[in-house]
């Protein structure tokens, strides 16, 4: 079994999420490297890379934090932030790793992916067209049912409060996904005629135009409909590497 030192796992990642051929505005891959250059122990998983995040993850022992959202972006949003997370990360001598839109739209380990396949939802197909490329999955349920049914499913699922507005049918079959905020997506479900449109956030101008739209919106929160994709990379970096690993939950009511 190979070791896992910080930038084999780094390269490991990149290579199976090809973050180098997906175009974002985070700047995914190895983002902190740390002084440590032999094999690490212990992997941690977030969603955000964020102090919070970095000082529960020191108490965890952690080597090598794998995040969803990280701290280097084009262009650069808060310099004085960025550098802040980066003496914490060095003082706690701990490498920082991202992955957003590569982890949004995997097939198999992405967010939406995860989502549909948690729920039962079969038929699936790419969905959700955001800068030119499509990070969601569309599909349809075996049989039609209840919003209340999904949605308490969701719920269940991540562990967080799910909120159901029903603007179209009483009982669903298709359904569009993109995690996070991917509200502007709505638009593409209402052109596919999906009975239900499954997203992390939304702001007014979306809920609006699903009510007019009169199509069915579930709404599971930015955070918690992102824990799933760095969730699934846990057993494939043990089982690849041989090395602890944690998830860091941090949760927000976003």
């Amino acid at each position: 079994m190979e070791k896992g030192t910080v930038k084999k796992i780094a390269f490991f990642l990149n290579k199976t999420l090809q973050v180098r051929k997906i175009r974002d505005a985070s700047v995914n891959g190895l983002q902190v490297q740390s002084r440590k250059t032999g094999p690490i122990t212990t992997v941690g998983f977030a969603v955000d890379a964020c102090i919070q995040t970095f000082e529960k993850a020191k108490e965890r022992n952690v080597d090598l934090l794998v995040v969803h959202h990280g701290i280097l972006w084009k262009p650069r949003k808060d310099r004085d932030l960025e550098n802040k997370r980066i003496v914490s990360l060095k003082k706690s001598n701990m490498a920082l790793y991202a992955a957003h839109l590569p982890l949004d739209l995997h097939e198999e380990f992405g967010n939406n992916a995860q989502l549909a396949r948690l729920l039962g939802v079969q038929q699936l197909r790419k969905f959700g067209r955001y800068h030119g490329i499509k990070i969601g999955y569309a599909g349809a349920f075996r049989a039609a049912t209840s919003m209340r049914s999904v949605s308490s499913r969701l719920s269940d699922i991540l562990k967080a409060d799910c909120c159901q507005y029903q603007f179209g049918k009483k009982r669903i079959r298709s359904i569009g996904i993109v995690s996070g905020g991917g509200g502007s997506m709505l638009v593409d479900a209402v052109q596919e005629g999906l009975d239900c449109f499954l997203v992390g956030e939304i702001d007014l101008g979306v809920y609006n135009a699903a009510k007019e739209h009169r199509i069915n919106l579930i709404v599971g929160g930015h955070y918690a409909t992102e824990t799933v994709g760095v969730k699934s990379l846990m057993p494939l970096l043990k089982k690849t590497f041989d090395v602890s690993t944690v998830f860091i939950s941090d949760p927000k009511k976003l």
